[in-house]
């Protein structure tokens, strides 16, 4: 018996599967395994921008949801901050072809910030943030899902220490301090993003790269839109041309702080001094 062929988002699912197994399923399942991000009873918001780091992992979190070992339930949240109608319906578009079931809920988000002069960026994802930590909680969630990957939190690191003068890395999971129950969650932590770009290639997807309303212009091309996080990606980059294990020794430079050879550190919004018991040691 002829076999029935496979429907568009079945052979995107099956890539995931297959072709790219190693280097995004089980590094997605090794996030959820390794920082207990996922648990029985949880009911998640999968937070999708309409780019394709969010877009995969709302396509990782129905294939977990297939394999998973106990209950828990995901929404698939989108929330327009005030995008045009050709990247509102971009995203439509790409749901609908993945086979994504997304809730939709406005917000004035754009033009709350496209008046601020200093730091427009940081407000809105502030704001989105707390947009979505709301909605997801009024929907009965207690976790929201976002899609940072590995090269986020590599660079994150290093923009913290080269532009803030401080040693921080992204947490692959953090309680909310303004909506008590709620948590944040990554799971694509350990995905790198030059496969998440190979990932959509290879299955000819097309997603937004930046529909804010200060690069609307740029929304289908490559251009970062960040000049210091631009400038760190091409920082690492020319490192790793005299060092390939540059990208992980970053990363797992935030695992192996060494408090004996630190000067200060703050713990709980507290600063420690290594004078501190100093002459008792």
């Amino acid at each position: 018996m002829e076999k029935k062929p496979l429907e568009r988002h079945e052979e995107i699912e099956r890539s995931i599967r297959k072709k790219f197994r190693k280097n995004i399923w089980c590094k997605f399942t090794k996030a959820i395994n390794q920082y207990e991000l996922v648990k029985k009873g949880d009911k998640i918001a999968v937070c999708i921008s309409g780019g394709k780091d969010s877009m995969l992992m709302a396509k990782l979190f129905q294939e977990l949801k297939l394999h998973n070992k106990f209950d828990f339930e995901i929404q698939f949240l989108v929330m327009d901050p005030g995008y045009s109608p050709e990247n509102r319906a971009r995203i439509e578009e790409n749901s609908a072809l993945l086979h994504v079931p997304v809730k939709i809920f406005e917000s004035d988000i754009f033009d709350a910030v496209y008046t601020i002069e200093k730091s427009p960026c940081y407000l809105c994802a502030r704001m989105r943030r707390g947009h979505l930590y709301h909605f997801a909680q009024g929907l009965g969630c207690n976790k929201i899902a976002l899609g940072h990957h590995y090269d986020d939190v590599i660079e994150t690191i290093l923009m913290g220490m080269l532009y803030g003068a401080q040693m921080q890395t992204m947490m692959p999971k953090l309680h909310s301090t303004n909506f008590a129950g709620m948590e944040l969650i990554r799971p694509m932590y350990l995905i790198r993003e030059d496969d998440i770009r190979a990932w959509a290639k290879y299955n000819g997807l097309h997603f937004l790269q930046c529909a804010c309303r200060f690069t609307e212009k740029c929304a289908d091309c490559n251009e970062e839109t960040s000049s210091k996080r631009l400038e760190v990606k091409e920082l690492i980059r020319q490192m790793k041309q005299t060092n390939p294990f540059v990208e992980g020794n970053i990363f797992k430079s935030v695992e192996n702080v060494n408090l004996d050879t630190v000067i200060a550190y703050k713990k709980d919004g507290v600063k420690h001094f290594f004078l501190e018991g100093y002459e008792e040691r």
